[in-house]
């Protein structure tokens, strides 16, 4: 055998050897698609460069990070998330989801990361006091949210005159600014941080509902349990202690489910 067919067979050995190595480590980073609605700050929203940040979408890629996977983040309105994670157009959805029974019979939760109620934002000049002042006047919700939800069945109790439905906390925002509205029913951790620099909001009135946040999944998603147990960790270590505080200013209540591991939500 001649030294130049030896040195062929060398080159292609090394060639095949580095081929499989490379098809290794991309057999280990999976892609991992998660849906959000982005514009929900602080949880998911686009920063002064245009890229998309948050409370969640650093959950997100964290849980990421520790699984080996390639995170890619998807805009979908709201009410969208549901269908785009049952049909897996997406792994994953982020949007301070509340966990419900009623979406348990549909979808999967990974552990709760954040409790928290919704409220009653209005104009700081308005005179509207809290949800009796309401009466006659318009309420405006995230379509499909728990707002939106809690805002139909208490409808007849408060007397709105009409509940208007949004894709999003910003274009709400601006229309009760205008007067197109009179009162935005949702989550209160976003609208605090919303309106933390814009007098010309005021939250009159806290609405407990005692929800809890978590990453949604298909019924049943093997990642369901992979995340979970990761959020687990994220807990033990801090981690999660430190993006709420990086995110809301403040230090997360050691009672808590930021800082307390809970069970995966079950029907």
């Amino acid at each position: 055998m001649s030294a130049n067919v030896t040195r062929r067979g060398a080159v292609a050995a090394s060639l095949a050897a580095f081929m499989a190595m490379s098809a290794g480590a991309v057999a280990l980073a999976a892609d991992m698609k998660v849906g959000a609605n982005v514009g929900n700050v602080p949880w998911e929203f686009q920063d002064e460069k245009g890229e998309i940040v948050g409370f969640e979408i650093d959950l997100a890629k964290e849980i990421g990070k520790r699984l080996n996977m390639n995170v890619s983040i998807v805009n979908i309105p709201f009410n969208g998330l549901f269908a785009a994670v049952q049909s897996g157009q997406i792994d994953a959805a982020v949007s301070s989801i509340t966990i419900t029974k009623k979406r348990l019979e549909s979808v999967s939760f990974a552990q709760p990361y954040y409790d928290s109620d919704q409220s009653l934002a209005v104009r700081a000049n308005s005179g509207i006091k809290g949800l009796e002042g309401l009466a006659g006047k318009v309420a405006a919700v995230d379509t499909g949210s728990t707002g939106d939800m809690w805002s139909t069945q208490n409808q007849q109790k408060y007397k709105f005159s009409d509940i208007r439905r949004y894709e999003g906390l910003a274009p709400a925002m601006l229309d009760l600014a205008t007067g197109r509205i009179d009162g935005y029913i949702s989550d209160i951790p976003a609208v605090q941080y919303y309106i933390k620099d814009k007098p010309v909001y005021q939250i009159v009135e806290r609405i407990p509902t005692g929800e809890q946040y978590s990453m949604m999944f298909a019924k049943n998603s093997p990642l369901a349990e992979k995340a979970n147990a990761e959020i687990t960790k994220m807990k033990q270590d801090g981690t999660l202690a430190k993006l709420h505080e990086k995110w809301f200013g403040a230090k997360a209540d050691p009672n808590s489910t930021t800082v307390k591991v809970s069970e995966m939500p079950k029907l």
